[in-house]
């Protein structure tokens, strides 16, 4: 019987969600550099004039119901490409910005040896590269809460790692980025006050800090959920797939469930054998690559603010409640929700919104975009040296 993962790969599904992908990413990434911001001018430079349209005694710049037309007004409409334009580029500017993309570059460079380090070498550093590109392509076009670790899991077998195997290869991935949340977090709060990690409005801290808490406790117990199905309980992902592969449409491929089942077990079993050292280095790769991937904002804010030592370790420490909010996120890779969550949450490094919106997407050019169109260019060369 034909696998359902050959059908999955199939050229015009590969196409049509290539195609899609593409339409998607192009709409945000218009939609993103083309958002108007209302900002303060000079008296009597501007186009436009505050009337607090939803009387709420607040400015929203967003909100056009709190401004009306008036051509001796203080107030006027900008994109964030222009504030782009108009922010001071200095010689440092440029050496900042170069750093943040050999940050990201370090990110998916620890994720290669990662994964390398978790398939024994099996895979070289060219098929490596595949797999990692593409599984950020994937979660680049996935919402956060669902990431790309799915589709990692048929990418990593059509590279020859048997399914089950790809299975408990994700499952430590997953594992161990959670393990750098669980970890983490704890020592940012121990040196880093609460009021200095989220706004500080009363009513936006206490918000933002129950639904981090909340995100927190699932990570937590997600991470032990993982612990536990491939170092203990391995069974439990054997007895998941079965449950899965009872659905109608999956019924008549259930015994590919049971050999899947078997190869996990095995994993589980390869990898309870494992000393150490191998785990120290696999959480070592781990921590450099979400540092490195911490780093590319840090870079970002230095290159247009003056920053200290304890600033840095501050906008660390704040990262840490932005990427909890993108991993919740329902929409692709986060989008609007990742904008939004950094301008909140860095808000008192600068009291220019249209700045730090015009950082957000700067930061989103960076470390999103690229992904979208290097997985797109990438992706049809890869089935075609895939195929077997």
């Amino acid at each position: 019987m034909k696998s359902p993962l050959k059908s999955a790969f199939s050229g015009w599904k590969i196409a049509l969600a290539i195609s899609i992908g593409l339409l998607v990413s192009g709409w945000v990434l218009y939609r993103s550099l083309s958002a108007v911001q209302y900002i303060e001018c000079a008296a009597g430079t501007g186009d436009f004039e505050w009337v607090d349209g939803n009387e709420n005694g607040i400015i929203d710049w967003n909100n056009s119901n709190d401004f009306v037309a008036n051509n001796s007004g203080n107030y006027r409409l900008q994109t964030v490409t222009d504030s782009l334009k108009q922010v001071s580029w200095t010689n440092s500017s440029y050496l900042w910005i170069v750093a943040a993309v050999f940050f990201m570059i370090s990110r998916d460079f620890f994720y290669i040896v990662r994964i390398r380090l978790l398939t024994k070498n099996q895979l070289n550093w060219r098929a490596a590269t595949y797999v990692i590109l593409l599984w950020e392509f994937a979660s680049a076009l996935s919402p956060g809460v669902v990431g790309g670790a799915a589709v990692a899991m048929f990418i990593l077998n059509r590279e020859t790692i048997p399914f089950g195997k790809a299975t408990a290869i994700v499952i430590i991935t997953a594992f161990m980025d959670n393990l750098f949340f669980v970890l983490m977090i704890p020592l940012v709060f121990l040196f880093v006050h609460n009021s200095t990690l989220f706004p500080p409005d009363e009513a936006g801290s206490i918000a933002l800090s129950w639904w981090f808490w909340s995100g927190f406790a699932i990570i937590f117990g997600v991470c032990l959920l993982l612990y536990l199905t491939i170092f203990w309980y391995p069974k439990l992902a054997t007895r998941f797939l079965l449950f899965l592969f009872r659905l109608p449409f999956l019924k008549r491929w259930k015994f590919i469930a049971v050999e899947w089942g078997k190869d996990i077990e095995r994993a589980s079993l390869e990898f309870k054998a494992e000393k150490r050292a191998f785990w120290l280095k696999v959480f070592a790769a781990t921590f450099a690559s979400w540092i490195s991937r911490y780093l590319v904002i840090n870079a970002i804010l230095n290159a247009f603010l003056a920053l200290g030592f304890i600033d840095n370790i501050k906008v660390l420490g704040k990262q840490l409640i932005l990427w909890l909010f993108m991993l919740v996120s329902p929409t692709p890779g986060g989008s609007g929700i990742a904008e939004y969550a950094f301008g909140e949450l860095l808000s008192s490094f600068s009291s220019s919104a249209i700045l730090l919106a015009a950082l957000a997407i700067l930061w989103r050019l960076i470390s999103y975009f690229p992904y979208l169109f290097i997985g797109s260019i990438m992706l049809p060369s890869w089935i075609r040296r895939t195929q077997r």
